[in-house]
């Protein structure tokens, strides 16, 4: 008898750790949608291949505290990072917030702020972001990113000109032509690009700083205050 209580006893604790630590998942891995485009989130070491970063930080201290097995999933753009996790391909996922993303997943606290600003051309009239919003002003994002969801809901009188096409080579060519008159990103990977550009630079000054937080399903509130 006393040993089939030890057993009771035994599973019970065993239950209990699994649901303490394990809430995004009924086994013990979790996978995890990052964007794969984003070096605020997390670069590809050149020399090693290995993924470095806040993201697989975060990952790292996930496996560490709820002593599970966290497995990274690269995706292209934000809107792939959400659908990862609303059609469960993903438990959770790391992407910026906007109001207009919500619903169909939820955002813990922001862990970190992504300043965002403005790349131009040398000689443009641009100087800082007091200058952007201006009659006649072209203004260039990738399509649903987060400062071109900013700049839908705070433009004035500049005009903003979604693209799908954001190679560097490619809003170098719209910058020189006129086809926009400065394109919005964030500073890090704006710092990246103009390393090596010629005729460009960034403005001094940041536009706003936006906020990276983790997505868990919709109405998954267990998942939710664990990943907070």
């Amino acid at each position: 008898m006393r040993w089939l209580f030890a057993l009771m006893l035994v599973a019970l604790m065993v239950s209990s750790l699994n649901a303490q630590r394990t809430p995004f998942s009924k086994n013990d891995t979790i996978r995890a949608a990052y964007l794969a485009s984003n070096p605020a989130q997390a670069m590809k070491d050149p020399a090693t291949g290995e993924v470095r970063g806040v993201v697989p930080d975060l990952v790292r201290e996930l496996e560490r505290t709820r002593g599970v097995k966290v497995s990274l999933i690269g995706r292209p753009n934000p809107q792939g990072v959400i659908d990862a996790v609303r059609n469960g391909e993903a438990e959770i996922g790391f992407v910026a917030y906007n109001p207009e993303r919500a619903g169909p997943v939820e955002f813990t606290k922001p862990y970190l702020l992504v300043n965002q600003t403005f790349m131009v051309m040398n000689d443009s009239q641009i100087k800082s972001i007091a200058d952007i919003d201006r009659q006649g002003r072209k203004l260039g994002a990738t399509r649903a990113d987060s400062i071109a969801l900013y700049l839908r809901r705070t433009l004035k009188v500049g005009t903003l000109i979604e693209l799908d096409d954001t190679s560097q080579e490619t809003i170098q060519r719209l910058l020189r032509d006129g086809a926009i008159d400065a394109y919005g990103s964030n500073r890090q990977r704006l710092t990246d690009w103009t390393k090596d550009a010629k005729g460009v630079r960034l403005l001094s000054d940041d536009l706003y700083g936006v906020e990276q937080a983790i997505i868990v399903p919709g109405g998954r509130r267990d998942a939710l205050d664990a990943a907070n």
